[in-house]
């Protein structure tokens, strides 16, 4: 027979031991939802996954963007981006270095309610939990090796050159990145999205940019191009007439096919 003293000294191991047990267990849940916060940006189909303590870029591109939009792209840059796109409704995704914006699918063009942010945002915290966690057994790269060696050539306009001001830039150009750099993405990375320096046309005075993330298809696009950027760049440089935000040819290929499918969706939910 056991003594009763040695009985409540196992009762109070146990309660200790469980304590512990259920501390350790809400501790690292409560870790894991610290380390991914989620930030809503001005557009309602586009949510940013801040990750806290974790740098997603590699340092030389650290203040730049990589965007995917499709399952190729997916496929070719980023295996993070190609598990995201495994979760029903994600649309594009833009990689940030302590951030990613998630576009999905809008509701309107789904029969579906798990096109909407209640389902899908834990189910992309998770992808995202999993796929960076150290001890993870599906933990994967946040770029494929070939194409960190693409972007690491110092020539690659989208990641390096371009967004730089250079000494061999004129001075407006010099200074138009300057402000685009220091004063209009860090605004706009904060909303989920990001702004690429194409090109400036002495000629017309016109600067032509590259609009990423929640501001590409953000119904305050426009807003943000003339009344953001445009008024900002034009009360600084008085040779900036007209701010235009133009698209990629693959970009162009992948929006037309986008709206063709959206007019046969919105022909269906009308019949």
């Amino acid at each position: 027979m056991i003594p009763p003293y040695r009985l409540k000294l196992r009762s109070s191991q146990k309660m200790k031991t469980f304590n512990s047990m259920y501390t350790n267990r809400f501790a690292s849940q409560f870790r894991r939802l610290l380390s991914i916060q989620t930030a809503s940006t001005p557009n309602d189909n586009a949510l940013k996954f801040i990750t806290k303590g974790v740098r997603l870029l590699p340092p030389h591109i650290q203040k730049s963007t990589i965007e995917i939009d499709d399952l190729a792209s997916a496929t070719e840059r980023s295996p993070l981006a190609l598990q995201l796109f495994k979760v029903p409704g994600v649309k594009s995704i833009l990689i940030g270095d302590d951030f990613i914006t998630v576009n999905k699918v809008d509701e309107k063009l789904s029969n579906s309610d798990h096109s909407r942010w209640q389902f899908l945002k834990p189910q992309i915290i998770n992808v995202i939990d999993r796929s960076l966690s150290k001890n993870s057994e599906k933990k994967v790269n946040v770029l494929t090796p070939q194409f960190l060696e693409n972007i690491s050539n110092v020539h690659h306009d989208d990641y390096i050159v371009s967004q730089e001001p250079l000494d061999t830039d004129d001075d407006v150009t010099y200074e138009i990145k300057e402000l685009i750099n220091t004063r209009i993405r860090p605004a706009i990375q904060d909303d989920g999205g990001d702004v690429q320096f194409r090109r400036f046309d002495p000629d017309t005075g016109i600067v032509y940019i590259k609009l990423k993330g929640a501001c590409k298809s953000c119904s305050l696009s426009d807003e943000t191009l003339k009344h953001g950027i445009e008024s900002m760049l034009q009360h600084y440089v008085e040779e900036v007439k007209e701010v235009k935000a133009i698209l990629d040819p693959e970009e162009e290929i992948s929006l037309k096919e986008f709206e063709k499918l959206e007019k046969k969706l919105m022909s269906r939910s009308t019949v």
